[in-house]
C-alpha cells in the first residue's frame, strides 16, 4: 500500500508560477512511476507529467511541455511539479499518482493523492 499526500497549489495570475508536492509513504515505491494528472470542472481527468522513479526519465503532455517540470527527491520520497508561465486553462484540481508502469493512462495508476486546487486568473 502506498499513501500519497499532496501540498501546494493555490491562486496565481496568468504568467505566474506555483508548485505542488506529493509525499509518499508505505511500501517501498522506488519501483513505481510517479505521475501528475489534472481535472478541470466538467472535464475528464487528464495526464500532465510522469517520472520514472528509478531512472528519472520524464514525459509531459504537450499542453505543459516547456512550462512544467516534474522532479523527485528519493531521500524524501517526494515528487514535485513546478508550474511556470501558468495560463487560465491550467486551472484544475491536480492529483499525484503512483503506478507500476510509465503510462499516460489513468487506469495504470493504483494510488492517488487527495488533489490540490490550482487556479490561474486572467
Amino acid at each position: 500500500q502506498v499513501q500519497l499526500v499532496e501540498s501546494g497549489g493555490g491562486l496565481v495570475q496568468a504568467g505566474g508560477s506555483l508548485g505542488l508536492s506529493c509525499a509518499a509513504s508505505g511500501r517501498t515505491f522506488r519501483s513505481y512511476t510517479m505521475g501528475w494528472f489534472r481535472q478541470a470542472p466538467g472535464k475528464e481527468r487528464e495526464f500532465v507529467a510522469l517520472i520514472n522513479w528509478s531512472r528519472g526519465s520524464t514525459y509531459y503532455a504537450d499542453s505543459v511541455k516547456g512550462r512544467f517540470t516534474i522532479s523527485r527527491d528519493n531521500a524524501k520520497n517526494t515528487e514535485y511539479l513546478q508550474m511556470n508561465s501558468l495560463k487560465p486553462e491550467d486551472t484544475a484540481v491536480y492529483y499525484c499518482a503512483a503506478g507500476l508502469y510509465a503510462s499516460t493512462a489513468r487506469a495504470q495508476y493504483a494510488y492517488w493523492g487527495q488533489g490540490g486546487q490550482v487556479t490561474v486568473s486572467s
